[in-house]
């Protein structure tokens, strides 16, 4: 690589004798520096510069510092090797002065993406964002979530979503294998999936609870007409072998209108709409899965948008 220019200031010191002797610890004269800086360099690149070569000065120290980083278990003196997966990988990823942009690339994807370095300080969260809860000690949840098609969102608003759930309260930690996983995730497919697609729901303003908690439901769903709200509840019970009971059915119909167009606020200067009091709005089933206790990623059951591993497809 070309060698960059350095501007380093010309600095003259004057320094005052002591007056004394200071081996004596007696206190000697001040004194002050005179600093003169040199002409500062032309604010313009060289005649020869390479954006290449510069962008390989400034981007290569930072990218091999990440790489120290993550594999600080290695020794401090530790040299080039394949000796170990580990220093395999350290090698493989450390960038050098005469890689080209492919290699620079490679060795970029390889660390942050496939090593996972880009996400290891993320936050990832499954489910609705807005009703994100933390897994709780107990028996497993299973969770189904929806969404709106993207194509049905209208411009300027957010996309609906909704997540519905409940808990196998014949099942532990202990006790729920793969096997039950393989069992349930059939059943979600069965009925939540209807020729490739997942089942729609209409999300509106009243509210059908359904309660049986001995059998780990504690439903809320928000709704536009009860026959489709009974029959997403008839589902999801089905995913148990269970039969609906209206006797555990609450309806809640409140008098205020949900389809007034919303208020319009300034928010940091700009125009903002409210949101929407408990639209109208198609929502798609769009996968399952289930959160077990200690058990830190969940295990996906069924997943119409191909984004994750289901254990059925």
């Amino acid at each position: 690589m070309a060698d960059d220019k350095i501007f380093v200031p010309d600095y003259t010191w004057t320094v005052a004798k002591p007056g004394s002797n200071i081996s004596s610890g007696a206190t000697v004269q001040t004194f002050t520096p005179s600093v003169n800086a040199a002409t500062p360099l032309e604010d313009s690149l060289p005649d020869n510069f390479d954006p290449f070569e510069h962008l390989q000065q400034v981007y290569i120290p930072q990218h091999n510092a990440a790489v120290r980083l993550y594999f600080s278990d290695l020794p401090n003196d530790w040299k080039p090797n394949i000796a170990t997966a580990r220093s395999s990988l350290r090698t493989a990823c450390t960038m050098l002065d005469g890689d080209n942009q492919l290699m620079m690339n490679l060795r970029h994807h390889l660390l942050f993406d496939l090593l996972g370095y880009g996400k290891s300080d993320l936050i990832v969260y499954n489910g609705s964002r807005n009703d994100i809860l933390p897994p709780v000690d107990g028996h497993p949840i299973v969770k189904f979530y929806f969404s709106q098609d993207i194509e049905s969102v209208p411009h300027g608003q957010n996309r609906t979503d909704a997540e519905y759930s409940f808990r196998l309260m014949n099942e532990t930690a202990t006790t729920f294998t793969k096997a039950n996983a393989m069992t349930l995730a059939t059943k979600v497919k069965q009925h939540m999936i209807v020729s490739n697609q997942g089942i729609m729901f209409t999300k509106g303003k009243n509210i059908y609870l359904y309660r049986d908690e001995m059998h780990g439901y504690r439903l809320k769903l928000y709704g536009n007409q009860e026959a489709d709200a009974i029959d997403l509840i008839t589902r999801m019970l089905e995913c148990q072998d269970l039969a609906f009971d209206e006797n555990k059915l609450t309806v809640s119909t409140p008098k205020k209108s949900n389809t007034v167009t919303p208020a319009t606020v300034e928010v940091y200067g700009k125009e903002v709409k409210k949101n929407r009091y408990r639209p109208i709005d198609n929502v798609r089933f769009r996968y399952a899965y289930v959160e077990v206790p200690l058990l830190k990623k969940p295990i996906y059951l069924v997943d119409t948008t191909y984004r994750h591993t289901p254990l059925v497809h």
